[in-house]
């Protein structure tokens, strides 16, 4: 397996860092505008630390770059000698972005043409190996690369392969999602205190009930609504918790989330 260099040590590069050392033969090392936050994370992981980024556009195979949209310009700037130089050897790296509203032709533009780039969108279930990555690459990556760097990726969740056009919907749903439903369940939780349940139980309760309903969709197929009308009995508790929902336009309110989120994906490119 390629080494494999991370460029960025915050929560989504050592999420995905954290998989790959669990991959068979994967070699990692950090590099960090913060040296210690990379020692911190390479020292958790049995990782290495690079002396910078150029170092790690120089050894690695996949290079990670783990960092904000807002950084990247400057980070492909700093590495793209190095790439460049390597570009039509046979340890030519892939670039792997998971910078939001980046796309892939935007990166190559950056650094070089034909350089072969990937771009992803996990979320921040991958810290326990059960987040949700999409990927996209360009036609450059060999079928043997995908397929490594899925290997790479699996082991932090669930991988699809993806179309790039779809990327910022998914940046909107499932890479700001996660955010949305920590709130759901805080609220459930702040309603079962209100109604009497200790904060432990409530929020005990409240978030194995959303893990239990994720799972219910997943498992059954069925649609969320059929799945809603089998829990709402006519006259009963849940379709007065749906009239007050409804009330407070809960539905068109995480549409319009997503939606706001999906937008500022765009504007970061």
């Amino acid at each position: 397996m390629s080494l494999i260099a991370c460029i960025g040590s915050g929560n989504m590069g050592f999420a995905l860092m954290k998989g790959a050392s669990d991959a068979a033969g994967a070699e990692i090392f950090f590099t960090d505008a913060d040296a210690g936050k990379a020692k911190t994370a390479a020292a958790s992981l049995g990782a290495k630390i690079l002396s910078s980024n150029t170092e790690a556009a120089e050894k690695g195979g996949i290079i990670f770059l783990a960092v904000k949209p807002q950084a990247l310009s400057l980070v492909l700037a700093e590495i793209a000698p190095a790439v460049r130089k390597r570009q039509n050897t046979t340890d030519a790296p892939v670039l792997v972005s998971m910078a939001a509203g980046w796309p892939i032709e935007k990166i190559q533009s950056a650094i070089g043409e034909k350089i072969p780039v990937a771009r992803i969108m996990p979320n921040t279930p991958a810290l326990i190996g059960k987040g949700m990555i999409a990927l996209a690459s360009s036609p450059e990556i060999s079928r043997q690369k995908i397929t490594e760097l899925e290997k790479i990726l699996s082991a932090a969740g669930t991988v699809d392969t993806i179309e790039e056009r779809y990327m910022d919907a998914i940046t909107g749903l499932s890479g700001s999602g996660p955010a949305f439903v920590y709130m759901f369940i805080e609220a459930l939780a702040d309603g079962g205190v209100r109604a009497g349940l200790p904060r432990d139980k409530a929020l005990s309760y409240a978030a194995r009930t959303v893990f239990g309903a994720a799972a219910m969709v997943q498992e059954t197929g069925k649609h969320p609504g059929v799945l809603k009308d089998m829990v709402t009995s006519p006259g009963g508790t849940t379709i007065a918790g749906i009239a007050a929902l409804e009330d407070g336009a809960f539905r068109s309110s995480v549409i319009k989330a997503v939606e706001a989120a999906w937008k500022r994906s765009i504007e970061l490119g």
